[in-house]
């Protein structure tokens, strides 16, 4: 089987393993509509349920994680357990459990010469390199101030139908279940996080304080997530990250990173403002060459396997995945949460037992103050 046939048979696969059989039909006409000479998925390799997974990986040299975060581990682990490479998306957990089992597989991943791609794209964005080269190379100074803005409108959210049962309808409507993706700060925020990590070479912080709440998307279709987000970052030289979000419908969009230094200041964002560099002396705007950052991700991917040399971006991709999960801990209980406290923690997400049947009373909205941390 050709690399490329094998790359959509997993994503396919991937994307089927946590869908109910009914659901898994109807996708793979729509996956051939999009990318006809690629796609050739004979009956016998199309799988679902809870355990497709295991055969998505026994079929496949590469395999492509793209199911909702909770699953990443889980799968991360048995692919890498069973010599696979593999592209994983953001974010690669959803509680510190996980996270620590990620770090675990990275490493295994690493001993045994597999590659491990992760999904933070904007990694793999040629003028978000660019400027990055030249924060680090000093042309801003002393990075001491961070802004983090993920300022969206709205999401999506399915609201639940006659028939389903609680595990089907939080499964379809993942999004809006902390245990399924994170919350917002966690399973999108997680891309500009990771660039301020990115700015201070990947450095993590400290500690993390911080507030949110639930103000506009308040219905039941929109489970027991947050709608925004304001969190502070310190890092151990003092350094701050301030992390703001919210999606609200009608309201001005803007997802950007601000980094400023003893000199200067640059920002980098794919749409609001550009990137750019200022400084008293210079003003630099990034006029290279533009890539599409989600296909140089996977060429990466596939040439690193072809080269024998093999790419891990675990350590990255888990500890800025676990910087979210921080702000979250410290936004849910509003208390100060430490980087190792965050990192130990023993909240477990995971539910009794994967079922479709499985009776999930519906998760309560966190309440700072009254919210413990574990």
């Amino acid at each position: 089987m050709s690399a490329t046939r094998r790359d959509f048979l997993c994503a396919a696969g991937a994307a089927l393993a946590a869908a109910h059989v009914a659901a898994a039909e109807p996708r793979r006409p729509k996956l051939k509509k999009a990318v006809a000479a690629k796609v050739d998925v004979k009956p016998d390799l199309r799988f679902v349920g809870f355990d497709a997974y295991k055969d998505v990986i026994a079929a496949s040299d590469v395999v492509l994680l793209t199911t909702p975060p909770h699953f990443r581990p889980m799968h991360l682990k048995a692919a890498v357990e069973a010599g696979k490479h593999v592209f994983a998306e953001k974010p690669v957990a959803v509680d510190a459990p996980g996270v620590r089992s990620v770090l675990a597989s990275c490493e295994l991943a690493k001993k045994n010469k597999l590659s491990v791609v992760s999904g933070l794209c904007l990694r793999y964005d040629y003028g978000f390199r660019e400027t990055i080269r030249r924060v680090h190379a000093g042309e801003i100074g002393d990075v001491v101030t961070l802004f983090a803005n993920d300022y969206r409108t709205g999401r999506w959210a399915k609201p639940r139908q006659p028939d389903q049962t609680d595990m089907n309808y939080q499964m379809r409507n993942w999004y809006n279940f902390t245990w399924l993706s994170g919350d917002f700060n966690v399973e999108q925020h997680v891309h500009y996080l990771d660039v301020c990590a990115w700015a201070m070479k990947d450095q993590y912080p400290v500690r993390a304080i911080g507030m949110g709440g639930r103000q506009v998307l308040t219905e039941p279709e929109y489970g027991n997530i947050y709608d925004h987000f304001s969190v502070v970052y310190e890092y151990a030289n003092g350094a701050r990250m301030f992390s703001n979000t919210r999606q609200h419908k009608g309201w001005k969009n803007d997802m950007s990173a601000h980094v400023l230094g003893t000199r200067g200041r640059s920002i980098l964002s794919e749409r609001t403002n550009g990137l750019t560099i200022r400084t008293d002396k210079d003003d630099w705007v990034y006029e290279g060459p533009s890539n599409e950052m989600y296909q140089v991700e996977h060429d990466a991917l596939f040439a690193s396997i072809r080269s024998g040399k093999p790419i891990n971006n675990g350590e990255y991709m888990s500890k800025s995945t676990l910087m979210a999960i921080m702000g979250r801990m410290a936004a849910y209980t509003g208390q100060q949460i430490g980087w190792e406290q965050a990192l130990k923690s023993k909240e477990d997400l995971t539910p009794a037992k994967y079922d479709w049947d499985l009776a999930i009373a519906m998760p309560p909205v966190a309440t700072p103050g009254s919210t413990k941390f574990f």
